[in-house]
C-alpha cells in the first residue's frame, strides 16, 4: 500500500473512531464474541456426542458419565451465540450506518460554499456518485475489513491455545497456519480483484453520468441529433460494466475454489495430528472429535475477510476520493465551509469594499465594486443590459459567488434567482423547503401573495399535488411564482429578487408586486430587473455595466426618473 493510500485510509479512520468510538468497539467485541462461542459450540458437541457414544458402549461406564454439564455449557453456547449475534448485527450495522450519515453530512457541509451549484451543474454524475457509492463502499472497512480481522485472529488464537493444551507444537502451526492461510489468501485476493473493482467502480460512474446526460438532456440531444448515439454510449457503458461483473464473478469463484483448499487442508491436517496423538496414547477420540470441529469452525472467519479483500479494490477507490474532502471538512470545527456564507455587518446592511469576481480561469472582472453600501431596510434595484453583472451581484451578496478580492458583509438572505430550483416532490413540500412548521394558511397566504393561490385551488390534490423534476407539471409563470412564494415564507431580514415578476403577464404581476410591497415592510430588497414594474419598489437604482457601477441614483433626482423611465415597460 503506497504512502498516500496509508494517509487516505488513516483519515477516514479518524473519522469513524471520532463518530462511534464506544459503537464501533462494542460491535467487534461482538462479533468476537459470537465466533469464539461458535466454535466453542461445535467443538463441545463434537466432544459430547463422541464421549457418549463411547461410555455407552459399556454399562458401568454411561452409568457414571455426567451428561448435564456439557449439555448445560451446549446449551449456553447455543443461546449465547444467538444473542451475540443478534446483537452484533444490530451494533455494526447501526454504527456503521450512523458514521456513513454523518460522512454524508460533512461532505454536503464542506461542498455548500460558494459556486457549488454551478459545479454540480456541470456535473452532477461525479458528486451523486460520491454521495451514493463511494460512501456505501467505506461500509466494508468496518463491516468486511476491520472485523473479519479481529475476529479471524481470536478464532485463531482460540484454537491454537485449545490444541496446545494438548500438545503444544500442533497448537502453535495450527494458529500460525490459520493466520498465513487465512490472511494471506485475503492479501492475495485483494491485490488480484483491486484494478477490476476500480474498472467496476469507473464503469458504474460513467454508466451512471451517460444515464443522466440522457434523461436530463434528450430535448437537447433529440433536437442535435445525438440522441441515438448517446443511446449507443449508454449501452456501451453498461456493456463494460457487465464485462467487469463478469469478471469480478470470476475472481470470487476462482478465491472461494481457494478458500476451500485452504480449509480442506486444515482438516486434513488436523485429522492426521489428532489420530497421531490417539495412536500415541495422548488423547482420545472425544478431544480428536473437538479439535478436528474446532478447526473446522476456526477456518469459517476466513470466507469473511475473503469477501472483505474482494471489496478492497472499490473502497480504496472510494478512500481516494473522499479522503481529501473528509480532511479539509475536519479543518473547520462543524465541516462548514470557511466562506459558505458572507459575514454579517454589525449594522444589518450590505457592505461590499474593493470586491472583484472573475470567472474561473478569466483575466477580466466580471464584477468590479470599489465601494458599496446599502443600509438596512433600503429598497435597492440592479439595472443594466444583459450581462451587466447583476445576477452575479445578487449571487456575491447571497454568499454563491466568492470574490477573488475585498469584503463582502452582508445578512442573511433569501434568493430568488432567475432560474425556479424546485423539486420533484409535492407542492407543500417544495414550499415548506424554506419553513418546514408552517400551517396551510401559512402557506395559502404564500400562495396569494404570489398570485399562485387560484391555480393550487384548481389542482385536485392541491397542496399535495406531485410536480415532476425541476417542477415539471407547470408552467414557466408557476413555477417563478411557486419560487416567489417560497421566498414569502422565509423570516430573512434580506430579499434577493432576480427578475421576479418575468413571465407573468402584465396584470397578474402587478398584483404580486403589490402584495410583495406589502410583505417586504421592514426588510432590505435587492432586486435585480429590467422592467419599469419591478424597479418602482425601489427608492434607489444602481445602474451596472460591463461589471462596473456607473451610477448610484436616489428618488426624487431627475436621472432617477429618467433611468426608471428608460426600463422596458410592462
Amino acid at each position: 500500500m503506497t504512502r498516500s493510500a496509508t494517509h487516505d485510509l488513516q483519515v477516514l479512520r479518524r473519522h469513524f473512531i471520532g463518530q462511534r468510538r464506544g459503537a464501533l468497539w462494542l460491535g467487534a467485541g461482538l462479533a468476537v464474541l459470537t465466533s469464539l462461542a461458535g466454535i466453542g459450540l461445535l467443538g463441545l458437541s463434537g466432544w459430547f456426542i463422541t464421549a457418549t457414544a463411547l461410555a455407552g458402549l459399556q454399562l458401568t461406564t454411561a452409568m457414571v458419565f455426567d451428561v448435564f454439564m456439557p449439555s448445560a455449557g451446549i446449551r449456553l453456547l447455543a443461546l449465547g451465540r444467538t444473542g451475540a449475534r443478534y446483537a452484533e448485527r444490530l451494533v455494526t450495522h447501526d454504527a456503521t450506518l450512523g458514521v456513513l450519515a454523518g460522512l454524508r453530512e460533512r461532505l454536503l457541509r464542506g461542498w455548500a460554499q460558494p459556486e457549488a451549484a454551478q459545479r454540480l451543474l456541470l456535473r452532477p454524475a461525479r458528486l451523486l456518485q460520491r454521495l451514493t457509492a463511494d460512501i456505501d463502499a467505506l461500509d466494508a472497512l468496518y463491516l468486511r475489513m476491520a472485523v473479519p480481522l479481529a475476529v479471524s485472529l481470536a478464532a485463531a488464537a482460540m484454537a491454537g491455545v485449545v490444541a496446545g493444551l494438548h500438545d503444544l507444537r500442533l497448537g502453535l502451526a495450527l494458529a500460525a497456519w490459520l493466520l498465513v492461510a487465512g490472511w494471506g489468501s485475503a492479501w492475495v485476493v485483494a491485490r488480484r480483484a483491486r484494478p477490476v473493482a476500480v474498472r467496476r467502480a469507473l464503469a458504474l460512474e460513467r454508466l451512471r453520468a451517460r444515464a443522466v446526460d440522457l434523461v436530463a438532456g434528450q430535448t437537447e440531444l433529440a433536437m442535435a441529433g445525438r440522441l441515438t448515439a448517446q443511446c449507443e454510449a449508454l449501452a456501451e457503458a453498461d456493456a463494460r460494466l457487465a464485462a467487469t461483473d463478469l469478471r469480478m464473478a470470476s475472481l470470487e469463484a476462482r478465491a472461494s475454489f481457494a478458500h476451500g483448499l485452504v480449509h480442506t487442508a486444515t482438516l486434513v491436517g488436523v485429522l492426521l495430528a489428532a489420530a497421531w496423538l490417539v495412536e500415541q496414547g495422548r488423547i482420545g477420540a472425544p478431544a480428536a472429535a473437538l479439535l478436528m470441529l474446532m478447526a473446522l469452525a476456526a477456518g469459517e472467519p476466513m470466507a469473511a475477510l475473503r469477501r472483505g479483500a474482494l471489496e478492497s479494490g472499490r473502497t480504496w477507490l472510494a478512500a481516494r476520493r473522499l479522503a481529501p474532502a473528509v480532511a479539509a471538512a475536519e479543518a473547520t470545527p462543524s465541516g462548514d465551509a470557511p466562506q459558505a456564507r458572507p459575514g454579517a455587518a454589525a449594522d444589518g446592511g450590505i457592505h461590499l469594499e474593493g470586491v472583484v469576481v472573475r470567472r474561473d480561469g478569466g483575466a477580466r472582472p466580471v464584477l468590479q465594486l470599489p465601494a458599496l453600501h446599502i443600509q438596512p431596510g433600503e429598497r435597492v434595484a440592479v439595472i443594466g443590459p444583459s450581462g451587466a453583472g447583476k445576477s452575479t451581484l445578487l449571487a456575491l451578496v447571497a454568499g454563491e459567488r466568492a470574490p477573488v478580492a475585498g469584503q463582502v458583509q452582508a445578512p442573511r438572505a433569501t434568493w430568488m434567482t432567475q432560474r425556479p430550483e424546485l423539486f420533484r416532490d409535492s407542492l407543500r413540500d417544495n414550499l415548506t423547503l424554506a419553513a418546514p412548521h408552517a400551517t396551510d394558511a401559512q402557506l395559502g397566504a404564500a400562495l396569494a401573495d404570489a398570485g399562485l393561490q387560484p391555480d393550487v385551488a384548481r389542482l385536485r390534490e392541491g397542496l399535495d399535488t406531485p410536480l415532476g423534476e425541476g417542477g415539471l407539471g407547470l408552467s414557466g409563470g408557476q413555477m417563478r411564482r411557486l419560487s416567489l412564494a417560497r421566498l414569502l415564507l422565509q423570516d430573512a431580514p434580506l430579499w434577493l429578487l432576480d427578475e421576479p415578476t418575468e413571465a407573468l403577464d402584465a396584470a397578474t404581476a402587478r398584483e404580486v408586486l403589490r402584495r410583495l410591497d406589502a410583505r417586504a415592510q421592514g426588510r432590505t430588497l435587492l432586486i435585480a430587473t429590467h422592467l419599469r414594474r419591478e424597479a418602482r419598489l425601489a427608492d434607489r437604482l444602481l445602474c451596472i455595466d460591463a461589471g462596473a457601477l456607473r451610477a448610484d441614483l436616489r428618488r426624487g433626482t431627475p436621472a432617477f426618473d429618467t433611468a426608471l423611465a428608460a426600463l422596458r415597460d410592462d
